[in-house]
């Protein structure tokens, strides 16, 4: 009756040992660690880079405990701060020779001092947020009021040049403040530009304004346009920022929209402002320019030489030379949007641009002109140009959308499509609060909340066992075994822990030893009735069920609210509130009955169960089971 089947053991064992292989990482600290990542978006960090990196350090005399490359970034583990600064001396001189123009970002991390074989494993410890590692806060709010600005400057030079091609005689076309101010000779000539408004510009509205003598037609943006403008400036800028943060290998930053234009921005374990402030400021644009085609620019490219007047010298991804010519042909004002895709005929991987009706105008007369020649994109960072790609022109490409291919893969599509969808900030930012957390809070609160979970952990078990005894031993161990599978999927799933977090994990061993004081409960109840313990065992579990599960779910309902809705602290604490609801669930009931059907579950004529005093109302008595 209150046997498991082996294979519910086995499975029991294998989730334990799961849950104990990923529960460790999170017990073996942190070491101090240098990490290079690339400081512009043309440069990748490659295994030739971490031999740079492993010769840098031989050179020196430093030996680091673990060095890797990860993803897009090397990091090297050292045991003290002493090694750790010296190694970051001795890779600065060895990757960044001018220090006017860096290739790489050469930052101070820290990184988990977890042994080898739970790496090759996969495990992982807990990313911990901004409150317990220590980090910079910043509140930045977005010049709204600049983008919509742009976005007329814009319209006002497409307007401008359509009622040219339109033959449209005018006084005068000018912005004045946020409306395009447009003079003209007469009523009917009035009528005319407010049709071309209507039927081409549909995010622009116009209104008459007649003085008697002169005929004006004033031209803003639309609300709703308006707000669409906004919008894309604040998503612009949110993924300029997430690319440019990448750079200083922030585990789990925090971007996200505060309001209608502002943007909070927390960097968990940087201490250094001044670095963060430089990299979130940067300012980055686009240009197209035509590439240098003549024998004097292909042997400035080889030789090295003097270049031909009227052009510069930029490098490609690969860093060969390319000549191209000053004159700029578009600049990323004309870039409405860029998408990585595959070409219909060849599947190859391209990048799809679209370009407002200026740009197109442009690209469709220079591409008509230089049809078998070469178009350079290039991305300036800190005065410092360099080539994204340089396709050649096919044919003639009208219609404002444009392929770029070119023997990519897909990787180099997308952050190419990413370069060049969000290589600068739509409109200004400014850093209206700044807060520097320290490591050493960061450990008090980490102390404290660690202190809270343990307190409550060992105040609950010594309860259960009390007054529940034998059982209530049985409830404290699934009690733990909730918290180790807590952790351990926290950690699977790297999610980042908060104060909020460390607070709904206390939350949650109150909550889930309620599952099991229910299923004691029954049994109690089971025995009151004089049911045998065995009986009383199989009754009091199954019925306990449905209650555990209907009480389970309508909390679980509350926990996807909070973590749908809500945002930050909220959303940390619905995280883990959700999670520990489940692993509650698993850990009462199954695991906590395989537990007494272990102990009880063989012996064929039990008598008696130790699960404290069985009252017994009836008789006016009390029994205590044993």
């Amino acid at each position: 009756m209150n046997r498991y089947p082996v294979w519910k053991y086995v499975m029991l064992v294998v989730a334990f040992l799961l849950g104990v292989i990923y529960t460790l990482p999170n017990f073996f600290g942190e070491a101090p660690a240098v990490q290079v990542s690339s400081a512009k978006a043309t440069i990748k960090v490659d295994t030739s880079t971490l031999q740079k990196v492993e010769d840098a350090l031989k050179t020196s005399g430093n030996t680091p405990q673990n060095l890797v490359l990860e993803g897009t970034s090397i990091r090297a583990r050292f045991e003290n701060t002493d090694q750790q600064l010296k190694a970051k001396d001795a890779i600065q001189k060895a990757l960044i020779p001018d220090p006017a123009d860096p290739q790489f970002v050469v930052a101070l991390n820290l990184v988990s001092r977890s042994p080898a074989w739970l790496t090759a494993l996969h495990a992982s410890p807990m990313y911990l947020g901004l409150d317990l590692r220590g980090g910079v806060h910043f509140m930045m709010q977005v010049d709204m009021q600049a983008a919509l600005t742009q976005r007329l400057e814009s319209l006002t030079g497409d307007l401008r040049t359509t009622m040219r091609e339109k033959d449209i005689r005018h006084g005068g076309i000018a912005r004045n403040g946020q409306n395009i101010e447009i003079r003209l000779r007469d009523g009917q000539q009035q009528d005319v530009v407010r049709r071309l408004v209507t039927e081409q510009f549909a995010d622009l509205q116009s209104r008459e304004v007649n003085n008697g003598t002169d005929f004006i037609l004033l031209v803003s943006i639309k609300p709703e346009a308006s707000r669409k403008v906004q919008d894309q400036a604040l998503k612009q800028n949110i993924t300029t920022l997430h690319n440019r943060i990448n750079e200083l290998g922030v585990a789990e930053p925090v971007i996200q929209q505060q309001g209608l234009d502002r943007i909070v921005v927390q960097l968990p374990g940087v201490q250094d402002t001044a670095k963060a402030k430089d990299i979130l400021g940067r300012t980055a644009t686009l240009e197209v320019r035509m590439v240098d085609e003549s024998t004097e620019a292909r042997a400035a490219e080889q030789a090295g030489g003097m270049v031909p007047f009227g052009t510069e010298r930029y490098l490609e991804r690969d860093g060969r030379p390319l000549i191209v010519k000053k004159q700029v042909v578009l600049t990323g004002d004309n870039l409405t949007d860029a998408q990585p895709g595959f070409d219909s005929q060849t599947q190859e991987p391209v990048v799809n641009l679209t370009l407002d009706s200026k740009g197109a105008r442009i690209f469709k007369d220079v591409t008509r002109d230089n049809v078998g020649k070469r178009m350079a994109i290039i991305l300036f960072e800190k005065g410092k140009g360099e080539v994204v790609t340089a396709p050649v022109i096919r044919a003639e490409i009208g219609g404002g959308r444009v392929q770029i291919s070119g023997r990519m893969t897909t990787v180099e599509a997308n952050d190419t499509a990413l370069l060049l969808r969000a290589g600068s900030l739509a409109a200004p930012m400014e850093i209206i609060e700044e807060r520097t957390i320290g490591p050493s809070l960061g450990a008090e609160n980490i102390a404290k909340g660690f202190n809270s979970v343990i307190w409550g952990f060992v105040v609950i078990v010594a309860f259960m066992a009390i007054y529940y005894a034998m059982f209530g031993l049985f409830s404290g161990i699934a009690l733990g075994v909730n918290l180790l599978f807590l952790v351990a999927i926290l950690s699977m799933l790297q999610a980042t822990l908060t104060l909020p977090g460390m607070a709904a994990m206390a939350l949650a061993l109150g909550m889930a030893i309620d599952s099991n004081v229910l299923i004691n409960e029954r049994v109690r109840e089971e025995l009151r009735n004089g049911v045998s313990p065995q009986a009383a065992i199989h009754a009091g579990y199954d019925r306990a069920w449905a209650t555990i599960l209907d009480s389970n779910i309508t909390t679980l309902i509350a926990g996807i609210a909070l973590l749908a809705f809500g945002s930050g602290p909220v959303r940390g604490f619905a995280v883990v509130h959700t999670i520990g609801i489940l692993t509650s669930m698993f850990s009462a009931v199954f695991f906590s009955r395989g537990l007494v059907n272990l102990w009880y579950g063989g012996k064929k004529k039990l008598k008696s169960v130790s699960i404290g005093t069985v009252w017994r109302p009836e008789a006016d008595t009390a029994v205590k089971a044993d």
